[in-house]
Parts: structure tokens; C-alpha cells; sequence
């Protein structure tokens, strides 16, 4: 299984930016979607979810109103468009795939970490 993240990078405060996330090697029908970032100091933190089927959603309040997650299934695509960032936006952006979430809210459950990892892209909003 391989999740491949890209899409991260310098913006100025107020700005955009478009987060991807290529899943692949497996069927992802019974699995939460997640994005999660890290501040340098703070702990890993759940942006934003959803399952590969159905219409649930999560959003962690920092980025609610300003943060989109959608997928698309036929790609095997996970997007986070990310609009008028912030300074404290400024993070390591990672997707994350957990089997067997039950909502998107779930893919964050500490006891329950995600099953796969994406490599982390950077994302630097400058004020």
C-alpha cells in the first residue's frame, strides 16, 4: 500500500493551496481518509476525513469553513484544498488511510491510529 502526497508548499497568508494524495495497492472501500498535520513542537493533529463511501465528513474547528477534503474513487485521489490559510496553518501535512472507520470523525480515534501512512508534505503559509 502506498499513499503519495504532494501539493504542499510556500503561500503567503490568505492564500490557497491543493494537497493530494495518490492512493494505492489495495481496495480502499471500507476505509476513513484522513489528513493530519504537525507543527514543529505540537502534536500530530486530524485536519480533515472522510470515507471512501458515503457522504461523512470531518473537520478539526481550526480549519473549518476554509478546508475542503473530497476524494475521487475512480483515481483513487484524496484532495484537501486548503483557502485563506494562515500562519499557524504552517505544518507537515500527512494522509492517512484506517480501515474500518466507522465515520471520518473515527480516522483521528487515538486507539485506533491509521493503518497507512503517505509521506509528510510541507506546507508554510508566511504572514
Amino acid at each position: 500500500v502506498q499513499l503519495q502526497a504532494s501539493g504542499g508548499g510556500l503561500v503567503q497568508a490568505g492564500g490557497s493551496l491543493r494537497l493530494s494524495c495518490a492512493a494505492s495497492g489495495r481496495t480502499f472501500t471500507s476505509y476513513g481518509m484522513g489528513w493530519f498535520r504537525q507543527a514543529p513542537g505540537k502534536d500530530r493533529e486530524l485536519v480533515a476525513a472522510i470515507k471512501w463511501i458515503g457522504d461523512s465528513t470531518y473537520y478539526a474547528h481550526s480549519v473549518r469553513g476554509r478546508f475542503t477534503i473530497s476524494r475521487d474513487t475512480a483515481e483513487n485521489m484524496v484532495y484537501l484544498q486548503m483557502n485563506s490559510l494562515k500562519p499557524e496553518d504552517t505544518a507537515v501535512y500527512y494522509c492517512a488511510a484506517r480501515w474500518g472507520a466507522s465515520t471520518a470523525g473515527a480516522v483521528g480515534d487515538p486507539n485506533y491510529p491509521p493503518h497507512y501512512w503517505g509521506q509528510g508534505t510541507q506546507v508554510t503559509v508566511s504572514s
